[in-house]
């Protein structure tokens, strides 16, 4: 049975697909050609890596990228479909699954929420726990800038304390939603925020994601 992460890699690819090279996207000033060429140069020029958390060297990250972008969009998207190259360190055993696994759902939800009328997938709870454990583990670091404490909650009851301290607040959402708010697409995400308003106030200041 495919992976989750390979089963939102496939998500990601019909998403890119159906959208086309020009469409919006999440992300904000890329289009959809543009977060191909991301997805590609992450996996096949491990030199472009540096780039996407170390400022110093984002220009070289931004000149790889955009040198993928300027492929032709149906070969681009082919090559996100087709993954690493077996050199990548994405290909070692495991990689793909705890690399990407997030990698794709996001971006996936990047292409289908920058579009109107679009509505959450309705995802399966094996997925939903896989998200969940995701966003559990590293909770600590998404919400590492919040002055207030966070409880992440789901329907159905689970929780997990992200955040020791008070006030907190508490957001609640499938985990796919936790996810994605926490990658800081709050606008896009379906989860509300409770606590108290000071509180919750403080909390939607706080800068999110890696």
């Amino acid at each position: 049975m495919p992976s989750y992460a390979s089963r939102e890699r496939a998500a990601l690819v019909e998403a890119l697909r159906g959208a086309g090279p020009d469409a919006p996207t999440l992300c904000e000033g890329w289009t959809t050609r543009d977060l191909a060429a991301h997805l590609v140069a992450r996996e096949r020029r491990a030199d472009s890596g540096p780039g996407l958390v170390l400022g110093p060297f984002s220009g070289w990250t931004e000149r790889v990228r955009r040198g993928y972008a300027a492929k032709d969009y149906a070969e681009l998207v082919r090559l996100v479909e087709t993954g690493p190259p077996l050199l990548s360190a994405f290909s070692l055993p495991g990689a793909d699954s705890a690399a990407n696994l997030t990698e794709h759902f996001v971006h996936c939800e990047d292409v289908r929420r920058a579009r109107p009328g679009w509505a959450p997938r309705d995802l399966d709870a094996g997925l939903q726990g896989a998200l969940w454990k995701v966003v559990t583990v590293r909770a600590r670091m998404f919400f590492r800038k919040s002055r207030v404490g966070v409880v992440l909650a789901t329907p159905d009851g689970r929780r997990h304390v992200a955040v020791s301290t008070e006030p907190s607040v508490t957001l609640t959402g499938e985990p796919g939603e936790l996810v994605l708010y926490a990658f800081g697409r709050t606008t896009h995400a379906r989860v509300t925020v409770d606590g108290d308003p000071d509180a919750v106030r403080t909390f939607e200041g706080t800068p999110l994601g890696i």
